[in-house]
């Protein structure tokens, strides 16, 4: 379907060459058989007025009239008393290569657990809009401008008051920066510490093998996988790694969801000063906690040790791509150079939006009611395998929307995520987010952000044998 331009008159790149000796009618109907034979004009789209055509190329509006009526009679525009001139449905064109076969559909899920998507169907449009519209009209006209590479100095000072306030965060909008999610706030980061003599930098294992090794690895730093038990991190193992950094989820570890222990935390925090290192706090979903009290962010504890990096593509919706660094004093000019050569800043509208969507008090209201969707949806999870799948332990369930399914003993995460699949119900083992192959207990990610409670239900109901090994 073509694109439908509703200006007044759609523009088109089109010359004429005064001094070629070609006529100019001649040259403006070449320039638009090439431009539709070519593909540049697609059929349905529609060209300038004669009026407007003509004044732009310094050509009589008579010039432009008996071009477009030669190129009617030769069927490659459709033009019609009133109406727009356009490019005719069945204009020649030349010749395509032949169409690749369509892939064929694959068949729509009964329910998809995949993991880290929030619920974007409730993502608050109506106070997202009136976000903006307040931001664009209180917006002082110098903040057009290239602003501060660290980000718009209202959301920096909204953002660290929310985060002491939230997080038991020690942020100071001096040392607080915007960035674009939370991939940019790592890449920042890990440039920064390779600038600073930093070569290795250890991952959580299980973690997020392929993104965050990625990013080490184009920060030119090499990953080191140390592993994770129910207590977290083990900071031993990291000791022994040899990193100066290390990137962990303390509040609500990706993916087995165990919580960063006291004894843990203060350990880490202990290695990092030894070491001379950093910790990179990856504070992804802390905002949606259930059965547990509320935990402090780990850069709280340690400013001059701990980057935190937080976003709102779980609070609100990934597409925002607005996230922040709390960053130690040492790091923060290295850190503001480097955003200002990777884009010069954040856009500034959507950073104070949202500084007036929290300010308003309306961030708080959609968490809160999220909460409740969430764990809603946490219910029905329990409740569906306690019917279906009674030998299937969860955990991990203290907060955030994914949880962990504990398969039988002896079953294979793969032949059971390949039946669930052929039942139309999307499982995703645990395996993909480990970095060493040894043998480990078969477990099952199950994100629940965006699945319905009824889809829940009858997901769960369609491969209980599968989990139980029944099938």
């Amino acid at each position: 379907m073509p694109v439908q331009w509703t200006g007044l008159t759609p523009e088109l790149l089109l010359t004429v060459d005064r001094g070629s000796g070609e006529q100019l009618r001649l040259q403006l109907e070449r320039q638009l058989r090439d431009a539709i034979r070519g593909g540049r004009l697609h059929a349905g789209e529609r060209l300038p007025s004669s009026r407007e055509l003509a004044r732009q190329l310094g050509l009589s509006r008579g010039l432009v009239q008996d071009c477009y009526a030669q190129l009617q009679a030769e069927g490659y525009l459709v033009t019609r008393v009133g109406s727009a001139t356009r490019v005719a449905p069945c204009a020649p064109a030349a010749p395509a290569a032949p169409p690749a076969a369509p892939a064929p559909e694959p068949p729509r899920l009964i329910a998809d657990f995949r993991h880290g998507v929030p619920d974007l169907a409730s993502f608050p449009r109506a106070d997202w809009l009136w976000a903006v519209r307040e931001a664009a009209r209180r917006m002082p006209t110098a903040d057009l401008g290239y602003g501060d590479p660290r980000g718009s100095h209202g959301l920096r000072t909204v953002v660290a008051a929310y985060l002491r306030r939230i997080r038991a965060a020690a942020a100071d909008p001096d040392h607080t920066l915007v960035c674009s999610g939370y991939a940019q706030g790592l890449a920042l980061v890990l440039q920064a510490l390779a600038g600073g003599g930093v070569r290795a930098v250890a991952l959580e294992d299980p973690g997020s093998p392929t993104t965050a090794a990625a990013a080490v690895r184009a920060a030119g730093l090499t990953p080191v996988a140390v592993p994770v038990d129910e207590h977290g991190i083990d900071v031993a193992a990291l000791e022994a790694s040899g990193a100066r950094a290390v990137i962990v989820t303390p509040a609500h570890q990706w993916p087995t969801g165990v919580l960063l222990a006291p004894e843990r935390r203060h350990a880490l925090l202990g290695w990092a000063r030894r070491h001379d290192a950093y910790v990179i706090e990856d504070d992804y979903d802390a905002e949606f906690r259930y059965d547990r009290e509320p935990v402090g962010a780990l850069q709280g504890l340690a400013a001059d040790r701990v980057v935190s990096i937080g976003t709102v593509s779980k609070s609100l919706a990934p597409a925002l791509r607005i996230g922040w660094l709390l960053s130690p004093p040492a790091l923060t000019a290295r850190l503001s150079e480097l955003k200002r050569i990777a884009d010069r800043g954040t856009p500034t509208l959507d950073q104070l939006a949202l500084a007036r969507l929290i300010e308003s008090g309306r961030y708080d209201r959609h968490l809160r009611r999220m909460r409740g969707l969430y764990g809603a949806r946490c219910t029905v999870l329990r409740a569906a395998l306690a019917e279906h799948a009674p030998e299937v332990r969860l955990s991990g369930l203290a907060a955030g929307f994914h949880a962990v399914a504990h398969l039988p003993s002896g079953a294979d995460e793969q032949e059971v995520v390949d039946a669930a699949r052929a039942r139309r119900v999307g499982l995703y083992g645990m395996g993909a987010f480990r970095t060493a192959r040894t043998a480990a207990p078969p477990r099952l990610v199950l994100g629940f952000g965006d699945v319905t409670e009824r889809a829940i239900a009858e997901g769960i109901a369609a491969v209980g044998p599968v989990l139980t090994g029944s099938a």
